[in-house]
């Protein structure tokens, strides 16, 4: 009878060991995500404070610099930087000028 209890115990104890485990990896998991969310909102919101290099007028030929903002604007939604809407929006502009 005192083995039976002896095992009992170790798997009792075991279990618990375990469950808090996997839950302590969850909450670090979760952590790290939340994190990495705020790092990616903290970059997108500086890059649409700061307009990129792309949206400054390069010397020479007219064509030729809208070329290369459009070049630039390309680049950026490829990236993810911006959304389709916002690449139609600055495209529009670019070409308007």
């Amino acid at each position: 009878m005192g083995l039976l209890r002896g095992v009992a115990r170790t798997a009792v104890v075991a279990g618990t060991a375990t469950a808090v485990s996997n839950r302590v990896s969850r909450r670090q998991a979760g952590r790290w995500a939340d994190q990495e969310q705020q790092q990616q909102a903290q970059y997108q919101q500086q890059a649409y404070q700061q307009p990129p290099p792309a949206y400054q007028q390069p010397a020479g030929d007219p064509t030729e610099a809208r070329l290369a903002q459009l070049q630039s604007l390309a680049e950026l939604k490829a990236q993810g930087v911006l959304t389709e809407e916002e690449f139609q929006q600055q495209k529009a502009a670019i070409l308007n000028s």
